[in-house]
């Protein structure tokens, strides 16, 4: 087939969904076995842009066709569609962009029963996750540059492990070698004082680069842990690997902040190697990315808190056209219209664009076991699908009274609400509040209802 014949199988695949001149480079370049690093000379575009419009497209085509589309298989999944669809290819147009109220499921997408239930990082291969931009752009911009450091910021189960994944997928295919640590992995008494902690972590990057633990060449009680653990890197670690870059991925750091006789020391060190990175040539070989749920409530001097330096990403919810583009990816194609988008305002609203709260609706919805209408009503009661995530959050709250006095606060008025310092970060840690400084509001109309009702009981009102 000509690529001329290609584009006009697209089109008719993507049917309301125009491609831009980009898209439509990448795909002829794509067809006719050009790599991104070609694309990227032969148009003036940056590599990693060429590679997110191609994934963008990828996606796009995967949701229309019901099966993974990629770049290696794109031959084979055009032939397929040309050969197998294009007969009752008007049938399907039809169905797809029904005029009916409710959400439906395309009955030629892929099996709802073979959906995954939303748990835990989006899969590297899953067609279920929606890009950010320009934040997965961003962070893998970012990570090329010698000795960086990347903030990555966000309440629970916003998406931050999904994007470091990506990141860290990315790093691999330059070649850099990973060192991924979570924090939430590590025993409690790693945290009893900083020696141990640090000896920790020097012992699980060590593996992890494939070296033999040498702690005590390298550590002199004398000269404190701080600057053993400085050594180590500089004279052990960094030194007796290739040259290729490494990538100091670490995940749950707000554990760390539970710990303020840790973090007080850690967090500046962090800073420290990356202010090296600017003057020694050995530290441009680390990269580094933190990620954590919100910012810190320990007492820090802000010049010495690695907070404030490097390329902060706070993933925002998501917008109303991406909640579209993953009812799409649910097989739910009658929001694939403007009023398709409309119909999903409610859900936007009541979940505030929460990736996993969408993610969970839109599940549902694909198993066709109630409407969008029957969802939105019982979503904040026990007969919900939030009522286990709602419960949890409860008895976390019922485990710090001093949280649960707090949030009987945000609940009481649609005006924001000063918190100390502390109960603010932990409310928006658990992801139930959004803060202005320390000023407090519901995240979404959800946790509104449901707490409502349920610190009205517990406060007797």
């Amino acid at each position: 087939m000509s690529v001329e014949d290609i584009q006009q199988a697209v089109e008719r695949i993507l049917q309301d969904k125009p491609l831009a001149s980009i898209q439509w480079f990448v795909l002829s370049q794509s067809w006719l076995g050009k790599s991104y690093s070609e694309m990227a000379e032969a148009s003036g575009y940056r590599n990693n842009y060429i590679k997110e419009v191609g994934s963008e497209l990828w996606q796009d085509l995967s949701v229309a066709l019901g099966k993974r589309v990629t770049k290696k298989n794109l031959h084979l999944a055009l032939n397929k569609y040309l050969q197998n669809e294009i007969g009752d290819r008007e049938n399907q147009s039809q169905h797809q962009f029904s005029e009916e109220s409710s959400l439906e499921i395309s009955p030629d997408f892929f099996s709802a029963s073979k959906i995954e239930f939303p748990s835990g990082p989006v899969p590297l291969s899953s067609p279920f996750y929606i890009n950010r931009p320009p934040l997965e752009e961003l962070v893998c911009n970012e990570i090329l540059h010698p000795g960086c450091l990347i903030r990555i910021k966000a309440p629970r189960k916003m998406g931050k492990s999904s994007l470091l994944n990506r990141m860290i997928a990315y790093a691999r295919e330059q070649g850099y070698q990973i060192v991924y640590l979570d924090f939430q992995e590590a025993d409690q008494d790693v945290f009893a004082c900083l020696d141990k902690f640090l000896r920790w972590f020097c012992v699980n990057v060590s593996r992890q680069l494939n070296l033999l633990p040498s702690l005590d060449d390298f550590w002199d009680t004398e000269m404190g842990s701080k600057v053993s653990c400085k050594i180590y890197f500089e004279a052990y670690l960094l030194q007796y690997i290739d040259h290729s870059p490494v990538v100091l991925a670490l995940n749950e750091v707000h554990r760390v902040f539970e710990h303020p006789n840790i973090a007080q020391d850690f967090l500046p060190m962090l800073r420290f190697w990356h202010e090296q990175g600017k003057q020694n040539q050995i530290w441009q070989k680390l990269r580094m990315v933190v990620v954590h749920t919100t910012e810190i409530y320990i007492p820090l001097n802000l010049n010495q808190s690695p907070f404030n330096v490097g390329i902060t990403i706070t993933l925002p919810p998501f917008t109303l056209n991406q909640i579209q583009n993953l009812a799409l990816c649910y097989g739910l194609h009658s929001a694939a219209d403007s009023e398709g988008a409309k119909r999903l305002v409610p859900l936007q609203t009541m979940v505030g664009g929460h990736p996993y709260l969408v993610s969970l609706a839109l599940y549902h919805l694909c198993q066709e076991e109630m409407t969008l209408e029957v969802l939105l009503e019982t979503a904040s009661t026990p007969v919900g699908i939030y009522s286990q995530h709602l419960r949890e959050l409860l008895n976390l709250l019922q485990k710090e009274p001093e949280l649960m006095s707090a949030m009987q606060q945000v609940i009481a008025t649609d005006e924001k609400v000063e918190l100390n310092a502390i109960a603010a970060y932990k409310l928006e840690s658990m992801g139930l509040v959004q803060l202005n400084g320390n000023q407090a509001h519901t995240m979404c109309e959800l946790y509104r209802l449901y707490f409502s009702q349920q610190l009205g009981k517990h406060s007797g009102c």
